[in-house]
């Protein structure tokens, strides 16, 4: 018995993929997942070896998350902006050809995030392989030599990952001034001082003025 202005229940728990007299339900039925989770390894399997030494993956830019509720944390972005690329000392459309990920809509907003970016970019720079794109003996501005061609190996999952540093714990020795400083006291001294002290300055000006 439903009481009280409430929602009536209308969850509908016996839906299935048949005829009804309403017309035939429109209900996806998921039951190929295994397969499907199968199929996509062996495509991301047949591409990772057609492109082979090319990672997967593309660089990606640290941004911080949206919101004041996550925006202390940091994640991999999109892609790195026009500006970040360019104060790299690299155009968008050759940046593409590198594996490293340009999205044209990013704006920085601080210019401690875009140095960090800039500095990603150039640390990568200083690390990636690029491949002649014909076999020649001396090798273009900016194509690495026969020996790090050979020697290359293909890079699996993310490139760069973002490393977090793990919190240390330092042990101290406790003093007898530790032991008879009395904590809570301190801390409401303190709290009963900052309360007043916009009293007391205004007195103070009040005092010079006079």
């Amino acid at each position: 018995m439903v009481k009280h202005n409430n929602v009536i229940p209308n969850i509908h728990c016996h839906k299935k993929y048949s005829a009804s007299s309403r017309g035939p339900l429109k209900v996806k039925l998921a039951l190929d997942q295994a397969t499907k989770k199968k199929s996509r390894r062996i495509k991301r399997a047949a591409k990772a070896a057609a492109i082979a030494p090319m990672p997967l993956e593309k660089l990606r830019p640290v941004v911080h998350c949206p919101t004041q509720r996550y925006n202390a944390k940091v994640r991999l972005g999109r892609g790195f902006s026009l500006e970040e690329v360019k104060a790299a000392g690299l155009t968008a459309t050759y940046a593409r050809t590198i594996g490293i990920a340009v999205d044209h809509r990013r704006r920085n907003l601080s210019a401690e995030g875009m140095q960090a970016n800039v500095d990603r970019l150039k640390e990568y720079l200083s690390k990636v392989v690029v491949f002649p794109k014909k076999k020649l003996a001396n090798p273009k501005n900016g194509d690495s030599g026969p020996e790090l061609t050979k020697a290359a190996t293909q890079l699996t999952g993310a490139i760069m990952p973002i490393v977090k540093a793990k919190p240390e714990i330092v042990m101290a020795e406790i003093t007898d001034e530790m032991k008879n400083a009395t904590v809570y006291t301190t801390m409401r001294v303190a709290r009963k001082e900052t309360k007043v002290d916009g009293f007391r300055v205004s007195v103070a000006n009040r005092a010079k003025k006079d």
